[in-house]
């Protein structure tokens, strides 16, 4: 470029703003590094540029955490604004594509498999007749890897990915843990955890996130139960407390996929602190329009309708033990 020729102004970048926004809630380059997957020194390289842009420092990079400048605070409210209203058009453009959408990929938690996927099936080929569903249903941490990789485009899971920033997450329900043991071998007014102490505890895979979560819920308690054998399906668990008349820790969704062997057990209240499980819908931000919020609605409405009344029905007493999820959105 010669000597004399004009210089061109920097300009604004959506890019620019993003990195902008994710700074400011992070505190920290790192921070806002690890949310955008950037390196830090691409976090630093695109505010640079940005402060060239504006002619302006906006952020004070010496405290701990990083603080706005006035320019900076300037800066915020409009890159909010911006940002908000990009989405929106992402998400209206989205809304179009998905009309023609050929393939749409479900992966659902195994606990609500036989109840939840049969419905939202049936839901999205009525609002997408020429699209061909595939639904996967597995383990949760299974879910968030074929969300991650892309072989799923929405999923419904108790556990959620890592990167926050990538996924939305629409809640459905939550549930609390309950005790199910054989049918008398608890003596009801009597110390139930010094009883469940010489009964055989059934425990989830620790493979499984579920077991992960009941494992450590039991060390904060301090329950100490011998490890004996352990099982990845809630029906060969529930079976396994009939046949040594022992005890285990679940969740409603299991006991309504176990729902046959019930009459087999006994459901009881935790004799020590409570533990929840909380059930998402996930898909990624600003690429399904507005079919995640449409879905999480149909997922509440079943939960409603059909499987808190069928708990309620099967365990009485224990009615808000799941709850679905409406004042959460």
């Amino acid at each position: 470029m010669p000597a004399d020729a004009p210089r061109l102004p920097l300009e604004l970048t959506l890019r620019g703003l993003r990195v902008f926004v994710a700074l400011e809630e992070a505190g920290s380059i790192a921070g806002a590094a690890g949310r955008l997957r950037l390196s830090p020194s691409g976090v630093s390289q695109h505010i640079t540029t940005l402060e060239a842009a504006i002619g302006a420092r906006l952020f004070d990079r010496r405290a701990k955490p990083v603080t706005l400048t006035p320019a900076g605070q300037v800066l915020r409210a409009h890159a909010h604004r911006i940002l908000s209203v990009v989405s929106e058009a992402q998400a209206d453009l989205a809304d179009i594509s998905l009309t023609s959408l050929p393939t749409l990929n479900l992966a659902i938690i195994d606990d609500l498999d036989a109840s939840l996927t049969p419905v939202l099936v049936a839901a999205l080929q009525a609002r997408f007749r020429d699209c061909f569903v595939y639904a996967f249903s597995g383990r949760s941490d299974q879910i968030v890897e074929r969300l991650q990789s892309r072989a799923a485009d929405i999923g419904v899971t108790a556990v959620l990915p890592a990167d926050s920033a990538t996924f939305l997450s629409v809640p459905i329900l939550r549930e609390q843990f309950v005790l199910v043991t054989a049918k008398g071998a608890v003596t009801s007014g009597a110390d139930v955890r010094a009883q469940l102490s010489r009964l055989p505890f059934v425990q989830y895979s620790e493979t499984m996130p579920i077991g992960q979560k009941v494992a450590q819920h039991l060390k904060r308690v301090r329950m100490n139960v011998p490890r004996r054998f352990a099982f990845e399906a809630t029906r060969s668990v529930l079976a396994m407390v009939v046949q040594t008349g022992g005890w285990t820790l679940t969740t409603p969704l299991n006991l309504l996929d176990a729902e046959r062997l019930v009459p087999m057990l006994d459901i009881l209240p935790l004799p020590f602190a409570g533990e929840t499980r909380h059930i998402h819908l996930v898909a990624r931000s600003d690429e399904m329009g507005q079919l995640p919020l449409a879905l999480a609605r149909d997922c509440r409405r079943i939960l409603r309708d059909v499987l808190i009344p069928r708990f309620a029905a099967m365990a009485p007493g224990f009615e808000g033990a799941i709850e679905g999820a409406e004042d959460e959105i």
